[in-house]
């Protein structure tokens, strides 16, 4: 009986999704792709519209904040997440970070610098931690 109420909850779980990608979309200006799976505790900080770009079958884990803002000297900073990319929990992406198709961000990472793509970045500050990965979509690990 549970697993049938939890099976139950996965079309309230999808219309969620559509309304976050949607708000996402229209009111804080972020382009993302409808095929994105942002959280719905994770935050962005756009300072313009479109200065936040997040590629397809893209996963943004729980309370992950990405924001464009450079608080020092106040400019905005663009932010890039490629495609089959899976940015994990409570990590932070700062201001003027590109993370290339098929990368992995490991949970709690603070990511200063760009992550080239088909690489793994883990720890405060984002270190690769391996290059040349296979990702399939939302950053399943290859073959």
């Amino acid at each position: 009986m549970p697993l049938r109420s939890l099976n139950q909850l996965q079309s309230l779980r999808v219309l969620l999704m559509k309304v976050k990608i949607a708000w996402l979309r229209q009111v804080c200006g972020v382009d993302i792709d409808w095929n994105t799976q942002p959280s719905l505790s994770s935050r962005f900080r756009s300072a313009r519209r479109g200065s936040i770009i997040i590629g397809p079958e893209t996963l943004i884990s729980f309370k992950t904040l990405i924001f464009t803002r450079d608080p020092v000297t106040g400019e905005d900073r663009p932010v890039r997440i490629g495609a089959r990319c899976f940015v994990g929990g409570g990590c932070t992406v700062t201001p003027g970070v590109t993370i290339g198709d098929g990368s992995i961000v490991g949970g709690g990472a603070v990511v200063f610098h760009d992550v080239p793509p088909a690489s793994i970045a883990v720890g405060n500050p984002a270190q690769i931690l391996r290059s040349g990965i296979q990702t399939l979509s939302f950053g399943r690990l290859g073959p």
